[in-house]
């Protein structure tokens, strides 16, 4: 027996089928046993679902029901988070404060080298100044930050003024 004959014989136990073709298959049933026993199967099955379908209730509505079903889907689906357990102990004092240890260091370093090319500039300058008038004096401080540079007075290359009560400014 082929799918075609088979759905014609669900279409006919379920009362589908046109009065023409529903003659036709019980024209068809009168001659084959085949097709008789499946009919009778087809029947016993749809019973058996009609008693199982009544004997089953939902305590809640259809729409309810299949949302938790869906719910409960996405959630074994979804990657679960993995819990890191709370430290404790010495442990625990060394995760929170070796990074800011760290953080603590790297400022330190920072803030060394910028001091370190900050003297190497003001080297510089002293050397610039010694260059420009070489009887000038500079006295570099560098605990205080403080610059002290002695320029004699008056220079070779002016001529000296006479005491006229004037003062530099």
């Amino acid at each position: 027996m082929n799918a075609e004959r088979e759905l014609q014989l669900q279409a006919y136990a379920d009362g589908e089928l046109a009065p023409r073709d529903a003659a036709e298959v019980e024209r068809w049933l009168a001659g084959d046993p085949e097709a008789r026993a499946l009919l009778e199967e087809i029947r016993h099955t749809r019973e058996a679902l009609r008693a199982y379908e009544a004997a089953v209730r939902l305590p809640e509505s259809r729409e309810f029901y299949w949302s938790k079903i869906e719910r409960e889907i996405r959630r074994l689906e979804a990657p679960e988070r993995e819990r890191v357990p709370a430290s404790t102990g010495v442990w625990a004092l060394v995760q929170r404060w070796v990074p800011l240890a760290g953080l603590a260091a790297v400022v330190a370093l920072l803030f060394a080298v910028w001091n370190w090319s900050r003297a190497d500039r003001l080297a510089e300058v002293n050397a610039e100044f010694a260059l420009a008038d070489a009887e000038a004096l500079t006295y570099l401080h560098y605990d205080n930050g403080v610059t002290l540079v002695w320029l004699p007075y008056p220079a070779e290359t002016e001529p000296a003024r006479a005491n006229t009560g004037e003062t530099l400014n």
